[in-house]
């Protein structure tokens, strides 16, 4: 693992440069995760205003055998069940937990950009659920699922959280087509989307009344700070998300509250900010069924069902590469 932490941080300071050199700022949104970044987001996942893993989570605990179905997965037949984009794993354990009792025969294969999720993940697998074959990865989506590709064993790819939603329509579109070329024939993706809700249900989602959302924003910058050795003042940025039902996009935004200068030691390079400048961090695309045949009718995936919450606020679609 530690060359592929090796690459990942060089990877950040490449990223952060290109970001903040560009003409409007951006960060990457996968830059949020690290062990605070994590913490925060374990604690937006449980606030009142955050209603997307609650929603998910509905679906894998009382549609979990509808899922099991739908997959039409043989328990004769060894596969692989493999996650991109881990987190803590809550959603994914009450179908591991099921797949389980029934003896299904498979190995349980997270990925994720964060080490730390994964160890912790692990650790909570090997305590609540030790009978699971756990196989954590460290690394990009697609590295780490070039490497598996060769195996003839069926795969059913996990992609929750409605984590394809910080992906414009096009990157998604790509996304979704590098996905399908790392799978084979039969088989299968479960694909987990924010459905296009009013605003005064979406935006408190990213703009919650105790701040951590802000906070979780912030912490790019503390990261930056950390990691690459420079001297953001977070009193001096502003938490500023948006969102209007008729775009069907959440976005997130750091705005700076005055002109200043930012250093990034690591870098060697000084960053200008005017008043009310903004940095990028963060898009949440909301889904209906024709954004989503846009976004694979050039690929080789197929829509056999899909599975909503109570509410209909989340949708998790099961795909198939034919």
């Amino acid at each position: 693992m530690e060359n592929a932490t090796q690459v990942l941080n060089e990877t950040f300071k490449n990223d952060v440069h290109t970001g903040l050199s560009a003409s409007s700022k951006f960060l990457a949104s996968k830059y949020f995760y690290d062990k605070i970044g994590d913490a925060l987001f374990v604690k937006i996942m449980n606030m009142p205003e955050y209603y997307l893993t609650r929603a998910e989570y509905d679906i894998f605990k009382n549609k979990t055998q509808d899922l099991i179905t739908k997959l039409n997965l043989n328990q004769d037949t060894d596969f692989d069940l493999i996650e991109l984009g881990a987190g803590d794993g809550t959603k994914t354990k009450a179908l591991l937990k099921v797949l389980s009792a029934q003896q299904y025969q498979y190995t349980y294969t997270p990925i994720d950009i964060s080490k730390n999720a994964l160890a912790h993940l692990e650790r909570q697998l090997a305590v609540e659920l030790p009978e699971v074959k756990v196989h954590p990865k460290e690394g990009d989506y697609f590295n780490v699922l070039e490497t598996i590709k060769s195996s003839t064993k069926p795969k059913v790819i996990l992609f929750l959280g409605s984590n394809i939603g910080n992906l414009k329509d096009n990157e998604a579109a790509y996304f979704m087509e590098k996905l399908s070329a790392s799978i084979n024939s039969k088989d299968k993706i479960v694909l987990g989307v924010d459905l296009i809700k009013s605003e005064a249900l979406v935006l408190p989602a990213y703009n919650d009344a105790q701040g951590i959302t802000r906070q979780f924003n912030l912490n790019i910058l503390q990261r930056i700070n950390n990691e690459l050795d420079a001297n953001f003042d977070l009193e001096a940025f502003t938490h500023d998300p948006e969102y209007t039902e008729a775009e069907g996009i959440a976005k997130s935004y750091l705005k700076s509250r005055k002109a200043q200068d930012v250093h990034i030691k690591t870098l060697n390079k000084t960053f200008h900010f005017k008043k009310d400048e903004r940095i990028h961090t963060e898009i949440s695309r909301k889904y209906n069924d024709s954004i989503l045949h846009a976004i694979i009718k050039d690929t080789p995936l197929v829509v056999l069902d899909k599975l909503t919450d109570r509410n209909a606020y989340f949708a998790d679609y099961i795909l198939e590469k034919v």
